[in-house]
């Protein structure tokens, strides 16, 4: 049986995306406790009410729905199967929801794992960014069917505008991937347009917006170009959570027989601006690439870091290194 009836809720990472949500869970009335690696990251969500503890495990006891929101999947991993995690802690019938973007193939395990001990788990990725999760707009991908977890929508539309059900464990993950997939070759689209205008002398502003007028448009171009143009590089998704996003979507297209180019390409621009320093810019900084090499100086880039690139036709196998942050 699961639980129908939701009061307490435990979040663990209460990062850039998680705090703001464990603020509309609080201001929605649940009952929360929180645990995130850093302490001082939660002090905020302290003041408002919600209640610490030491572990995954002690925030995971009492509740009733359990959200999880951290980098890796080694860091999904480590918080549901590792010593103090989850999954043992957490009573029977509660609820356990991964808003990590992480491997589909580890959520369908966990989610296995969790009806064997009469639990559930379910994967649940998000996409609107900083932003979404702030003003609680955020679009989720459900990896699981919508009658199986009617009784979470209550607390899951308190930070959310669109709800998509994937309909089994894992779906959700691919259906993120997918999104990523998209997001980093309009980055790319975007950044070749720049480069192109630029080296030919047109205003970039105008530039912008002239594409966002005609059919090169993209989300990404509107809202991410405009900080590439002006040079702030500050990150609002960071450059290495996209590239361990986009080598999560080439892994899951391997296992399918599937190339795909656009990823491909993506993928080896930003595991050039993560080995060059950039991996805590924001995703626009793929324009830096570009430029001449003062600009990337300027922006805390260095070239001198570059690994030789015979390693980046293996990627996938090489950079696994790169999921365990």
């Amino acid at each position: 049986m699961a639980v129908t009836r939701i009061h307490n809720v435990a979040f663990i990472g209460t990062g850039i995306m998680g705090a703001p949500i464990c603020g509309h869970i609080l201001d929605a009335g649940f009952a929360l406790t929180v645990h995130t690696r850093t302490k001082e990251k939660a002090l905020g969500l302290l003041d408002r009410g919600a209640a610490w503890a030491d572990t995954p495990a002690d925030a995971a006891r009492n509740a009733d729905v359990v959200f999880t929101m951290v980098g890796n999947p080694s860091d999904v991993e480590d918080v549901y199967l590792g010593k103090d995690g989850v999954l043992a802690a957490c009573r029977r019938g509660a609820w356990m929801v991964d808003l990590t973007t992480s491997s589909p193939e580890l959520a369908r395990e966990l989610h296995d794992a969790a009806e064997v001990m009469d639990k559930h788990a379910f994967d649940c990725p998000v996409t609107g960014g900083q932003e979404g999760a702030e003003a609680g707009t955020l679009t989720l991908m459900v990896g699981a069917d919508e009658q199986a977890t009617a009784p979470l929508r209550p607390l899951l539309e308190c930070f959310s505008d669109k709800i998509y059900y994937f309909g089994r464990a894992g779906q959700g993950q691919v259906a993120k991937l997918c999104n990523q997939v998209s997001f980093a070759s309009c980055i790319v689209g975007y950044a070749d347009a720049l480069a192109l205008a630029a080296q030919s002398g047109l205003d970039l502003d105008q530039v912008v917006d002239v594409i966002c007028d005609g059919m090169g448009a993209s989300v990404a171009m509107e809202r991410l170009a405009p900080k590439s143009v002006a040079g702030d590089y500050r990150a609002s998704f960071r450059s290495e959570l996209l590239r361990k996003d986009l080598a999560l979507a080439l892994r899951h297209a391997e296992d399918h027989d599937l190339v795909l180019p656009g990823a491909e390409t993506a993928f080896n621009l930003y595991d050039v601006l993560c080995q060059i320093g950039g991996a805590d810019l924001g995703g626009q900084a793929i324009t830096l690439l570009y430029e001449d090499e003062a600009s990337g100086v300027a922006a805390g880039l260095d070239w001198s870091l570059v690994e030789p690139a015979a390693e980046a036709h293996h990627h996938h196998h090489h950079h696994h290194h790169g999921e365990e942050d």
